[in-house]
């Protein structure tokens, strides 16, 4: 799920649309001490999420643009002791340059190898399964005569792990279990490379209501990025040196009686080099799918 395509459309170079038709307003409690709402982690077992994403980068002053698009299936699958498993698929991937498809084995690589994370009973990341898959199959696939150094360091295991981890946490960590009220603030810190720099920042994500969608009801979170970690979020950021002057702003919305990444969507803008880049994200959930169950 854009769960983790981030990273890997950033190589084509990803979030969401959900609620394509008019839309009720949002639902934000009004009045004196409204229960508060508590996300629980609860993936469906029989149902497989269709998601699309897109993602651009550009910089300022400077024509081209450079676009990733990718389709994804993905899976979750219950685990002894309350684990999940969750497995995603690439089912379509396409690099454009100014809107024309450029050849990369990043594609090959992308729709032969799922993706298979581990998580914990409340949704935490634990750890990606056979991260190695990526960088051996980049080897096989990649045409002859193909300079791939910087894709096998993207590809290398534990870079895998490191993106995947830190992805996940970006967008859920601190949303499940906890009780959320209208204002209430939550963090996480992202990369993006841009310009040849990697970029990190520290994103805020602010809870303003509920909205009413066709797979039910959806918390709605307000995104944007923070120059300097408060007291609260400083925890968060750890060891992280966060770049200079990043901006972004977007919004996002997950399923409130299960887990549904129904819409997502961040543009981001930093100083690098002293030239400014742009990146943006879209993903949408497109669908669920009843899973056949498997004949003995």
């Amino acid at each position: 799920m854009h769960s983790f395509l981030r990273c890997f459309l950033l190589l084509l170079v990803l979030p969401a649309t959900a609620c394509r038709h008019g839309a009720p307003p949002l639902t934000v409690p009004q009045g004196g001490a409204p229960p508060a709402l508590r996300l629980e982690f609860r993936p469906s077992v029989d149902t497989a999420l269709l998601e699309t994403a897109t993602s651009s980068v550009r910089r300022e002053g400077a024509e081209g643009v450079l676009e990733a698009e990718l389709t994804t299936t993905s899976r979750f699958t219950p685990e002894s002791k309350g684990l999940w498993l969750l497995t995603q698929q690439v089912t379509r991937a396409r690099h454009l340059r100014d809107g024309t498809p450029v050849e990369t084995p990043v594609v090959d690589v992308l729709t032969r190898v799922p993706l298979r994370v581990r998580l914990a009973a409340d949704g935490t990341f634990l750890q990606v399964l056979e991260p190695g898959a990526f960088l051996s199959t980049l080897r096989a696939v990649a045409p002859e005569g193909w300079d791939v150094t910087a894709l096998e360091r993207f590809f290398a295991p534990e870079r895998v792990e490191a993106r995947a981890r830190q992805e996940w946490e970006a967008k859920y960590g601190g949303l499940y279990g906890p009780p959320l009220e209208p204002g209430q603030r939550s963090y996480g810190v992202g990369t993006v490379a841009l310009g040849g720099r990697e970029v990190t920042y520290l994103l805020e994500r602010t809870f303003i209501g509920t909205q009413l969608t066709e797979y039910g009801e959806a918390a709605v979170f307000t995104l944007r990025c923070l120059g300097e970690p408060g007291e609260v979020s400083l925890e968060v950021v750890g060891e992280a040196t966060l770049t200079p002057g990043v901006t972004c702003e977007g919004e996002q919305w997950v399923g409130k009686g299960r887990f549904l990444p129904l819409r997502r969507g961040l543009t981001l803008r930093a100083p690098v080099d002293g030239e400014t880049w742009t990146w943006a994200l879209r993903s949408t959930l497109e669908s669920t799918q009843v899973l056949e169950e498997e004949q003995p």
